[in-house]
């Protein structure tokens, strides 16, 4: 691992997962976790001020980098729930079968190299009648969007870790052994439309 991807990868996703677009979708999405919640891609932390403390007894944050870790167990600091973290990939979910209550990804399907397979593991560790809460970003509806996601990822994925902007994401959940329940979809505002096409919602 290079100097970028130790050093100013991790602040530069920190500041750009913390805009103020993408803060008001966390707010919308992160309080209907409940249970023990398995959030995959915890980052920085971002989305740990918006747990609501009274319906969640536990979450496991799994993520694979050590500098993102360090910043998210900053933010943890005074958290009343109790967190431990799995230091994996997605691919590799160490959770037992049928444990979790609530699995919560949140602008991090853009950037597992193999989704399907964890998706797949996310499935298999939710309890019957779990549910997957997403907000995510991917594939534009509109044609010369798509054109420019096409053109912009193989840069992209090397500035933002691996981020693929245009997935088709309700594609891929489903795909994973999920049906979507309730999704809802807009371009971000103050964000550029290659990246800013939202999809969030939540899947059984």
């Amino acid at each position: 691992m290079g100097f970028y991807e130790r050093r100013i990868l991790p602040w530069l996703l920190d500041v750009a997962m913390s805009a103020k677009p993408i803060t008001y979708q966390r707010r919308k999405v992160v309080p209907l976790a409940e249970g023990r919640v398995l959030e995959i891609g915890i980052g920085a932390g971002q989305n740990l001020a918006f747990y609501d403390t009274s319906r969640v007894s536990h979450i496991w944050g799994l993520e694979p980098s050590a500098e993102m870790r360090e910043r998210a167990r900053a933010r943890a600091a005074g958290l009343s729930i109790g967190l431990d973290f799995l230091d994996l990939k997605a691919e590799e979910i160490p959770l037992d079968d049928k444990s979790a209550d609530t699995v919560l990804v949140t602008y991090t399907l853009c950037t597992i190299p193999d989704v399907a397979r964890a998706l797949k593991g996310m499935c298999r560790v939710l309890k019957p009648g779990g549910r997957l809460i997403f907000c995510e970003h991917g594939r534009a509806p509109d044609e010369d969007v798509r054109r420019w996601q096409q053109r912009i990822t193989p840069i992209w994925k090397v500035i933002g870790g691996g981020c693929h902007v245009g997935r088709p994401i309700p594609e891929l959940i489903r795909e994973g052994g999920f049906e979507i329940e309730k999704m809802e979809t807009m371009y971000l505002p103050s964000t550029p439309r290659f990246a800013g096409y939202n999809y969030w919602g939540t899947a059984r």
